[in-house]
């Protein structure tokens, strides 16, 4: 009698491979933690296999889980691809800037599942920010966006779901004549007495502000009075020439003319970007980007916490 391998039985195998923790794959899968470690165990039983080194501290790929898990994910993919048409339609992916910088998230994900995945289409919107994507997810008019899901109203939060892909550094934006201009980087006391933008004018972007608020009221320092944001790098360069105030962003984003981005430090704030979807999305342009963000963080670190940093306690928590 030939084997049946039941698809379900290897999106498990996956979820426990790209997160290396039982618990948070069974989350991201919606089922208990006890079903995906019998999934597991069948799935073992039917390659002969040990797929995971299991610990009380740490979970590990098995050199089979490891030979296993690029040719899963390709399985998957094709039977998403199948499910969803021989013509998949494109993805829309909200990448929430019309600018590009050498180190933004959701860009370099979105690379590099275009390369691993040729054959599909993985079209780029912008919505400016996770509060305004969330909407046209619900709505069928997105399918994918990046963004800082722990400020999304609770509400919003219960009718999406999230992978953590990256913890940003959280640096200040401003223009090159600022008096604190000069420095590689800025404690975060440095800031005491100069009002700083977190774009709290912008109603796209309040899970953005969200986080912002709570970093200065945290630190005890001062927001800046609420502006409509600017869009663009020019609009952003008189932006910030005529306001003056240092701006929020994250380290690795576009240069702005007449401006300089530096680091904070003393702690190091963090934003967790997760990529977001509806829940049973089975698009595998999905599986395409989840693929991408799961080896760029493997290969970079994405999700290691640095010592002495700043992260809000909701935000951890995503991270299991």
């Amino acid at each position: 009698m030939p084997r049946d391998l039941h698809p379900r039985l290897l999106r498990g195998f996956v979820a426990a491979a790209e997160s290396l923790h039982f618990g948070r794959a069974a989350g991201r899968l919606h089922v208990a933690q006890q079903a995906l470690s019998r999934d597991i165990r069948t799935l073992e039983g039917l390659l002969g296999d040990a797929l995971f080194t299991r610990t009380t501290r740490s979970v590990e790929l098995t050199p089979a889980g490891l030979r296993l898990l690029p040719r899963a994910r390709r399985l998957l993919a094709l039977h998403d691809e199948i499910l969803a048409g021989a013509a998949a339609r494109p993805l829309l992916v909200d990448l929430n800037s019309d600018v590009t910088g050498p180190d933004l998230t959701a860009d370099r994900v979105l690379e590099r599942a275009r390369a691993a995945w040729p054959e599909g289409e993985l079209l780029a919107r912008f919505h400016g920010g996770l509060a305004a994507a969330a909407a046209e997810l619900l709505a069928h008019r997105l399918d994918v966006s990046f963004g800082r899901f722990a400020g999304l109203p609770a509400p919003l939060r219960g009718q999406l779901t999230q992978r953590p892909v990256r913890l940003d550094q959280i640096s200040v934006m401003m223009a090159d004549t600022h008096p604190l201009a000069g420095r590689p980087v800025l404690r975060v006391a440095e800031l005491t007495g100069h009002p700083v933008d977190v774009c709290a004018g912008n109603p796209a972007t309040t899970e953005w502000a969200d986080l912002g608020a709570r970093l200065l009221r945290e630190h005890g320092l001062t927001p800046a009075a609420p502006y409509v944001p600017p869009v663009g790098l020019d609009e952003t360069a008189r932006y910030l020439a005529r306001h003056g105030d240092p701006m929020l962003t994250t380290v690795g984003g576009p240069r702005i003319p007449g401006a300089v981005t530096v680091p904070l430090v003393e702690p190091v704030p963090l934003s967790l970007v997760s990529l977001v979807h509806r829940p049973g999305e089975r698009h595998p342009g999905l599986a395409a980007l989840g693929a991408a963000a799961a080896g760029l963080g493997a290969a970079e670190g994405w999700l290691r916490r640095p010592a002495g940093s700043w992260l809000p306690a909701a935000d951890a928590a995503l991270l299991g």
